[in-house]
């Protein structure tokens, strides 16, 4: 589980993603569920500035891909600045970035799998793509169906309607209210068990959580007055604050940076020990490429966030 800890100053958050890419108030709905999008360069306006590399990093046996040729990557759009749609429907972010360049070190093409987050992992486990790069959280559950490398490291924030009309100052006040969150996710975990039985502790009620399919959905039902908080990763739910500066803002401290990995499946029935496939083993290889030669650090520069960063997968 993770702890409650407090970050320097609500200031640094927010210079954290003072450049971040998002969308308007609420993003635009999304292509459908595990829509394919195939992607033959860089989505964004600026390149890498990694060098050509005429030759893969890593080599290993493209039969095991559920395409051969195509580095195939579940991601749950929209989630700014992390993964969303351009107004052409290209999808960009920081992790559509980094699998670009991930693809391009391996020899392969780029193609992104729009998928619900909850349902995630048994997406990759069940051959509907090859990886998971979508701001996700590593915890010992998960971890137990997939491996884990290490790419990120974010933490998480309370959102809320401009001026604050509920007064919420941290977690503690969000006991006895309804907030909104994303099924599946960390921050869902973290209401129902961390935060429950800091409200019971303090005799006071749970918060009522509203958890919705999409992490978009759960904005809106805050720009609709039905809850009090929305409660994200703190890049994401920082970057609505600033670009829409008249209708939300950010409170109290985040809750302590957790680490984020591309999620990999390792073929046995418990994960946690298990080895990296040879596609797991040649990621890690062409991100510890990216890290060394400086194309990760320019991914992260790009949208403000070079404070997420990780020294080694």
């Amino acid at each position: 589980m993770r702890k409650v800890m407090v970050l320097p100053t609500l200031l640094i958050v927010v210079g954290l993603v003072l450049a971040a890419c998002a969308p308007a108030a609420v993003p635009t709905a999304p292509p459908p569920v595990e829509q394919t999008v195939v992607v033959t360069s860089v989505v964004t306006a600026e390149p890498t500035s990694a060098p050509a590399m005429p030759t893969a990093v890593s080599t290993f046996d493209q039969s095991t891909l559920v395409q051969k040729g195509k580095l195939s990557v579940c991601s749950d759009l929209p989630y700014p600045p992390f993964e969303s749609y351009d107004d052409q429907g290209n999808p960009v972010g920081v992790d559509m970035d980094m699998g670009t360049e991930l693809a391009t070190r391996l020899g392969l093409q780029f193609q992104a799998v729009n998928t619900v987050f909850d349902s995630i992992i048994a997406a990759v486990t069940g051959g509907k793509c090859d990886i998971i790069m979508s701001d996700m959280n590593v915890t010992p559950d998960r971890n137990k169906q997939i491996s884990f490398i290490t790419y990120l490291q974010v933490g998480q924030s309370i959102l809320v309607a401009k001026g604050n009309p509920q007064n919420i100052t941290g977690p503690s006040d969000l006991c006895g209210q309804s907030v909104a969150a994303e099924s599946g996710t960390t921050e869902v975990e973290y209401l129902n068990t961390t935060l429950a039985a800091d409200c019971a502790k303090a005799g006071k009620p749970k918060a009522n959580v509203v958890v919705t399919q999409k992490d978009s959905d759960a904005l809106q039902q805050l720009q609709a007055g039905k809850v009090v908080s929305y409660f994200a990763d703190t890049p994401v739910a920082a970057g609505y604050a600033l670009k829409n500066a008249d209708q939300f803002e950010l409170v109290g401290d985040p809750i302590a940076p957790a680490p984020v990995g591309i999620g990999v499946p390792c073929g046995a029935a418990d994960c946690t020990s298990a080895p990296l496939t040879p596609l797991g083993e040649a990621v890690k290889a062409a991100l510890q490429s990216m890290m060394a030669d400086g194309a990760y650090a320019k991914i992260l520069d790009k949208y403000g966030l070079k404070d997420i960063a990780v020294s080694a997968p």
